[in-house]
């Protein structure tokens, strides 16, 4: 579904992405994991088409995207959610949804209906007229999760959708994700906790210094060395997994 083959991205002098190759497979969930300012959320705006590629290539679904804008490439089906959540303060929950909707329908009336189907999902019909600037995190996360959902996309990027959760929210939006999966839609996620990205996963990639280090099954990617030098840490528990 993905590939990116050799993704470099430059800022000046600065490689926060350094050649950087892995593929996701059609309906796999792959987890991508690293410190802090491993070059993490950069990778997945050069893939999305917010920061331009500076060398190598990125291919969805078949179709080379590397030099495409992200409303080309959100009309393919690949969309994102951000780090730091980016609803329309002012609107409310549908409108808000309706806006993501508007990405494939042509009407108000087949934009709503959309909207609606994926606010189900994600469990905020019950916010609909509310602003969304009013809502908890929790909420807004849901909301930017159903917002992406209803451009019904072949692929989504979540971009630490659990920061900040609870440990009952963290497993309700894990749920949600499974069954968001379960429609056949591929997911590829960033998320520092480990649990999370254990439970996904099929397949996780490991990212330091703007570096791919590491990539495998679950399982392999806690014990390898590098792994829990670069990140994980030596006091990790990796008979967890």
């Amino acid at each position: 579904m993905l590939s990116l083959q050799n993704v470099t991205k430059r800022f000046g002098g600065l490689s926060a992405v350094k050649e950087v190759s892995f593929e996701v497979e059609k309906g796999s969930i792959v987890g991508l994991i690293g410190p802090n300012g491993s070059g993490k959320t950069t990778l997945f705006n050069v893939v999305s088409g917010v920061f331009p590629v500076t060398s190598g290539r990125v291919v969805f679904d078949g179709r080379d995207i590397t030099s495409m804008e992200c409303s080309r490439v959100a009309n393919l089906g690949l969309v994102r959610t951000f780090q730091i959540v980016k609803p329309f303060n002012e609107l409310c929950v549908l409108d808000n949804v309706v806006a993501g909707a508007f990405q494939r329908c042509k009407s108000r009336t087949e934009a709503e209906k959309k909207a609606i189907e994926a606010m189900e999902m994600l469990d905020v019909c019950q916010y609909k007229y509310t602003l969304a600037k009013n809502l908890t995190l929790a909420a807004k996360k849901r909301l930017e999760i159903a917002r992406i959902l209803s451009t019904n996309p072949k692929m989504i990027m979540l971009d630490e959708v659990m920061g900040g959760l609870n440990p009952q929210e963290t497993e309700q939006l894990l749920e949600t994700i499974r069954q968001i999966h379960s429609f056949g839609i591929t997911v590829l996620i960033i998320e520092h906790k480990m649990k999370c990205i254990m439970e996904l996963s099929s397949k996780v990639a490991v990212l330091n210094n703007g570096e791919l280090i590491a990539i495998g099954t679950p399982a392999e990617v806690v014990k390898n060395p590098e792994v829990i030098k670069a990140y994980l840490g030596a006091d990790y528990d990796v008979e967890s997994y």
